[in-house]
């Protein structure tokens, strides 16, 4: 669109003069996706927020973003072009409950999703993103037990793997992935017999049992270019598709339906992820605002988990 081409023109004038970087998910819109200086999942993310130099980073993408940027980057200018562009999954679980909750835990050790808010950060020994997730629950010792939130079906998929009897979960999940049809994958399976089905674990077991692959955002894309299948049924949510069609233009990429198509919104599309417009980054840049503010010693505690997945290789 011509006003989108004027509108990313303008955004890109603005990162050089106010010497910003633009971090984007994989799951925004493909035209924000575009003027993004990097767009990954969330651990790639995190990641680059600690190595960057700018002086201003805009988090394209949902609050608890933003406020990881922040944790990890305290003496830079954090943006989020929408405050209001929530996380299901991170409302699931707030601070405060998760503190009387741990009261009946005191010996565990907590992993928390890193779609958490920053107060609950503040509460995890380490966090984890669904690339990591595995490896973060194996670095804790067997005879440790764990609570794991907020994502019940994360939590059971790495409980499965692992075959760990102590680990108490958070009783959690995003809207996005819990709302996928089974009926309807099993359709599409049947219909494209030669597709390979791809499966975020954040989907409920019953899906994840269709899976030919399950793993991360970025997982999912990198398995999709090594594997010589040329289609692929995605049980994520649909921002993933620009980044595949890019990556792979001659292969095919087929939606997993909601399993309420009649809401008049796909339920496989993140709407908090949506509300992020290139107006809203544009508008942000120009005015430095909406800013991330943290208070201290919430971002010190929650500063240590993060970086305590960090240091998981």
């Amino acid at each position: 669109m011509a006003d989108n081409k004027l509108v990313a023109e303008r955004i890109a004038a603005l990162k050089e003069q106010k010497q910003a970087v633009i971090l984007a998910h994989y799951y925004t819109a493909p035209e924000v996706q575009q003027v993004a200086d990097f767009v990954g999942d969330s651990l790639a993310l995190a990641i680059e927020a600690a190595k960057t130099d700018a002086r201003v980073i805009l988090f394209a993408g949902v609050h608890f973003m933003a406020e990881t940027a922040k944790v990890l980057c305290p003496d830079r200018k954090v943006l989020i072009p929408d405050p209001e562009a929530d996380c299901s999954l991170a409302d699931s679980c707030r601070a405060e409950d998760l503190a009387k909750f741990l009261v009946d835990y005191p010996d565990h050790k907590v992993v928390s999703y890193v779609n958490t808010t920053v107060g609950v950060k503040a509460l995890t020994d380490v966090c984890c993103t669904s690339s990591n997730a595995l490896k973060v629950v194996q670095s804790i010792p067997d005879d440790q037990p764990i609570v794991f939130g907020p994502d019940r079906n994360l939590g059971s998929y790495i409980q499965k793997l692992t075959g760990r009897k102590n680990m108490v979960l958070w009783n959690g999940a995003c809207h996005v992935h819990e709302e996928f049809s089974l009926e309807g994958v099993q359709r599409l399976k049947a219909e494209h017999p030669a597709a390979k089905v791809v499966v975020h674990p954040e989907c409920k077991a019953e899906l994840v049992a269709e899976a030919d692959y399950t793993g991360s955002t970025a997982g999912i894309i990198d398995y999709c270019g090594k594997v010589e299948s040329e289609e692929f049924i995605v049980v994520t949510e649909a921002g993933i598709m620009f980044e595949l069609e890019r990556r792979y233009p001659s292969k095919r990429f087929i939606p997993a339906p909601p399993a309420s198509p009649a809401t008049g919104h796909g339920c496989n599309e993140c709407k908090y992820m949506k509300m992020v417009t290139l107006e809203k980054i544009a508008a942000a840049l120009e005015n430095e605002q909406p800013e991330i503010e943290l208070d201290e010693a919430t971002r010190t505690a929650a500063e240590r988990s993060i970086r305590n997945m960090i240091a998981i290789k």
